[in-house]
């Protein structure tokens, strides 16, 4: 038998003699509870944060996206498509083209993002999700589906005949530019639905037809800016980069959702990250409390020290007994702490205690690397901790 850990477990689970002890003990234990709750309710709420902020910017985001290296466009040849269309872990794809216009519309001008699409873009993202008012595009007609915040600053209607949004884009060439005419390429378009993703989408972002906007940018069939690609349920992403990069060659980059968004990505990682070392901070500050009891309890059990010390426990023996103390205290204390977190976000999720407004409740997400860090990390500060406050014990001290 463990003599080091039975007279450890008996020393934490039995009252001292000296009430002061016992309220040092109770709230060491309190303390570490509450900071471990806390710290893996705080986790959760900002990985709720994360989901529901990329919920948002990732929604017309494909699982892969081939974009151009250099230059503006490129002509797929029809024996790449060939070979595009043979890759059995490509659910769809989808062609674009992107390019920086003018929308004009009753007078009033801004400039915006024209994204192109043809028949496959619904399939490879959910393009019907985003709409807020009216319809997608069509294929056939001079259509467009614009944000709302663009929607608000033209003051823009939808399905609105008598009116029309003129897409302008500057016409490619040399020479000295004689007219407003001559220098822009123009489209008359209606604006037949109204989407809803992030407020900077929102405010920059324009759909239309592939071609209307090959008919805006003098492009020619084939002329494309990028390709997007729905991935089979099982299929390996790294697999499908592979194959696409030797379809596609050096001209494309192929990026998945996190690198077209590496900048939102990096941003909430580093509020993640930050958030951790506050509260791991606040942990260190409540496990002195552990340190102290420890340290109580040392002086309190000193002719206790002293009789085994008498009976041949070595000195390190001893240290052993209130190392295993506070271990066990903190380790304890981070499990009930995590349970307790865990339990307030599920009501959290269920009930919706927190509202940020009267119909959004405050976001949270269980991840299973919350609970393997939180208990990490109070079982690190805690042995450390322990140790520290063992390491007091001395010959001099028990004699």
């Amino acid at each position: 038998m463990n003599i080091a850990l039975y007279i450890a477990k008996r020393y934490l689970l039995t009252k001292s003699s000296n009430n002061a002890i016992n309220i040092i003990t109770i709230i060491a234990a309190i303390g570490v509870i509450i900071g471990a709750a806390s710290l893996f309710i705080v986790l959760s709420g900002f990985a709720g944060l994360k989901d529901f902020s990329l919920q948002f910017s990732t929604v017309v985001d494909p699982d892969l996206k081939a974009v151009i290296i250099q230059g503006k466009s490129y002509t797929l040849s029809s024996e790449q498509e060939e070979k595009l269309q043979d890759l059995t872990d490509v659910a769809f794809y989808t062609k674009t083209i992107e390019e920086r216009i003018v929308l004009s519309y009753d007078n009033k001008k801004m400039l915006a993002t024209l994204k192109g699409v043809d028949s496959a873009f619904g399939k490879v993202n959910n393009s019907e999700a985003i709409i807020a008012e009216g319809s997608w595009v069509s294929q056939q007609g001079n259509q467009v589906v614009s944000g709302w915040g663009i929607t608000n600053n033209l003051s823009m209607g939808v399905m609105d005949y008598a009116k029309s949004l003129t897409l302008l884009v500057p016409r490619p060439g040399k020479g000295q530019i004689t007219s407003v005419t001559n220098a822009f390429n123009s489209v008359y378009t209606t604006n037949v639905g109204v989407f809803q993703i992030n407020e900077d989408l929102d405010n920059s972002l324009v759909f239309t037809n592939l071609e209307t906007a090959k008919n805006l940018l003098d492009y020619e069939n084939g002329q494309i800016s990028s390709i997007e690609f729905k991935l089979a349920p099982d299929a390996d992403e790294e697999d499908v980069r592979s194959q696409l990069a030797a379809i596609l060659g050096d001209s494309f980059a192929i990026k998945n959702r996190m690198q077209l968004n590496d900048a939102l990505y990096k941003m909430l990682n580093t509020e993640n990250t930050a958030v951790y070392l506050i509260f791991t901070l606040v942990l260190i500050i409540a496990l002195f409390n552990v340190v102290g009891s420890i340290v109580m309890m040392i002086l309190d059990k000193k002719k206790n020290l002293n009789t085994l010390f008498n009976l041949g426990v070595t000195i390190k023996e001893l240290r052993r007994i209130f190392f295993l103390q506070g271990s066990l205290l903190s380790i304890v204390g981070g499990v009930i702490g995590v349970v307790i977190g865990f339990l307030i976000i599920i009501l959290q999720k269920m009930f919706s205690l927190y509202m940020i407004t009267p119909s959004l409740p405050y976001p949270v997400s269980i991840k299973p690397m919350n609970f393997l860090l939180v208990l990490l990390t109070i079982s690190v500060l805690g042995i450390l901790a322990s140790k520290i406050a063992s390491s007091r014990i001395s010959r001099s001290l028990i004699e």
